[in-house]
């Protein structure tokens, strides 16, 4: 078994906040990490790792292992027109090795020739699933903006911002790189939501959908949270364009903070709750204001 049969193994095996099992892999590697994590290596004295999480561990893992078959889930993604990526891949975005719980793979379908943009050349736009006109308009012109100056738009293929988003990119593509790349929450096998498959579908024609959870694996509240520290790290900067005051996008805006990415807002009107999340940004000193794609270009350039 070779390094990518088991990192694949691993993107089913650990949840991405599990310390145990990447400090596992941190002292022996993927390949030997995964043997241990299934029985089929005796465990031992680890520096980082108490006997009690070790046993932990194993006891949580147990119920994975019947799940876990690396090489059916290489074949579904090449089935379905991607491949899975690993750390020292020519296609690695480097910019994931900020994080301090960086994916073990990343699990991709779409476009990959030109590959994924440095962090210098990609910007996440993300907010509200129930964005305004305001929202939509301003998110619409933005990514079209930056797309028109062969900037990547990152974002997360749901509904309302990150749609907008997405369609912005596309409309202002201009051939260069990859348009836009959708961070999915869960298995690239089918989209969630169902509602945007079409949009995906033109992703994939001149992007990447990609996630670092593998087939089979639904969507859940957990791994949308999760997936948005891949958002902020594979942008120079996060722009929230509209949020609430509790939006999980601002959980974006945090992580990006947390790897010294830049961060910026788009103020709105004082009336809307659709804008408090920004302001908050704002007032917080976390983000810096921002109303068009020259204003996070120059973001980015700096």
């Amino acid at each position: 078994m070779n390094d990518r049969i088991a990192r694949a193994a691993l993107t089913r095996l650990f949840d991405s906040q599990d310390s145990t099992g990447r400090e596992l892999v941190k002292a022996l590697g993927a390949y030997a990490a995964l043997r241990v994590a299934t029985g089929a290596q005796s465990p031992h004295t680890f520096r980082h790792i108490t006997e009690a999480e070790l046993t932990e561990g194993l006891r949580r893992w147990a119920q994975r292992v019947p799940d876990v078959d690396a090489e059916r889930d290489l074949a579904t993604i090449e089935r379905l027109g991607g491949g899975f990526l690993i750390p020292g891949d020519e296609h690695w975005p480097i910019g994931l090795d900020d994080l301090p719980d960086a994916p073990y793979g990343l699990w991709y379908v779409g476009n990959i020739t030109n590959g994924i943009p440095a962090v210098q050349r990609a910007a996440a736009l993300t907010g509200s699933r129930d964005s305004t006109s305001y929202g939509a308009a301003v998110t619409g012109e933005m990514a079209h903006g930056l797309a028109q100056r062969g900037i990547c738009i990152v974002s997360g293929l749901a509904y309302g911002i990150d749609a907008h988003a997405h369609r912005g990119a596309l409309a202002g593509f201009t051939g260069t790189g990859p348009a836009t790349i959708a961070v999915a929450a869960g298995g690239l096998d089918r989209v969630y939501p169902s509602g945007n498959a079409d949009l995906a579908a033109a992703i994939r024609a001149n992007g990447l959908v990609v996630s670092e959870q593998p087939p089979g694996n639904a969507p859940t509240r957990y791994r949308f949270l999760q997936r948005n520290r891949i958002i902020a790290a594979l942008a120079g900067v996060t722009c929230v364009v509209e949020a609430r005051w509790r939006s999980g996008a601002l959980n974006a805006a945090h992580h990006a903070e947390t790897i010294a990415r830049h961060v910026a807002a788009v103020p709105g009107s004082v009336h809307s709750a659709n804008s408090a999340g920004c302001h908050r940004l704002l007032k917080e000193g976390t983000a810096a204001l921002v109303s068009d794609a020259a204003e996070l270009a120059e973001l980015l350039a700096s």
